[in-house]
């Protein structure tokens, strides 16, 4: 499966590179149309991140994010600084199919796993951002700020017993840059936890990227607004 990506800021469609707010390009003005423009092209789901709800709860974008989920007529997964129960209901009462979860699976395991059961786990995404230290890969925090001291592995290994089926990993070191996914990580979780399905993102910058990938999903955004390769030949390459 891929996943177009869309980055909201300020109500326009943005890339950090590396998570950097301080190294943002804007390729849109509408999101709305962006989203709307990747159905078109074949995409079934939307990769949807509020990067202003990801710096500050009050301040996010939930009438663009329903916006999006109307017009668009995808199935939406979404998320950016989720820190409750109640932003979970939220997003979910905007029409978003799945809620994204980072940060606080680390910080507050036993309310996400509470999250994770109330809500049902096809609902509910875990976001493990990772960042290479000492031979392993551990997630890191607080918008990518922090190294936790957690490895990957643990971290899903913790949820297996309550039904996780979706994980989001991103290498950090690649997001934005196009310099090719960590086919090599991605895979290999994959492999290693059959029971879930894997979302590979970071760096994806070819459609060889997609090829060498055996993931259940894979994140594509800056590849697709520079016209590395369109949507529709991602879609081609990734039955």
């Amino acid at each position: 499966m891929v996943y177009p990506a869309i980055d909201v800021m300020d109500g326009k469609c943005v890339r950090l590179y590396k998570g950097d707010f301080g190294q943002q390009t804007t390729y849109s003005d509408s999101p709305e149309e962006v989203a709307v423009q990747f159905r078109k092209q074949g995409a079934k789901w939307l990769h949807l991140i509020d990067l202003d709800g990801a710096r500050s709860p009050e301040n996010r974008q939930l009438k663009v994010i329903k916006n999006i989920v109307s017009k668009s007529e995808m199935q939406v997964q979404t998320g950016g600084g989720i820190r409750s129960v109640e932003e979970v209901t939220n997003l979910l009462d905007t029409g978003v199919s799945r809620v994204i979860i980072g940060s606080l699976a680390t910080k507050e395991p036993e309310m996400v796993k509470d999250i994770i059961t109330s809500f049902g786990p096809d609902k509910i995404c875990l976001a493990a951002d990772v960042q290479s230290r000492d031979g392993d890969y551990f997630v890191a925090i607080s918008g990518w700020q922090e190294l936790s001291q957690i490895p990957l592995r643990s971290f899903i290994k913790d949820y297996i017993g309550v039904g996780l089926t979706h994980v989001l990993c991103t290498d950090i070191s690649r997001d934005g840059t196009l310099e090719g996914c960590n086919v090599n990580l991605c895979n290999t979780i994959q492999e290693e936890f059959p029971e879930i399905d894997l979302q590979a993102s970071g760096g994806v910058g070819s459609l060889n990227d997609l090829r060498q990938l055996s993931t259940a999903g894979v994140i594509v955004g800056k590849a697709l607004y520079e016209g590395t390769f369109t949507l529709s030949e991602a879609l081609e390459v990734v039955c």
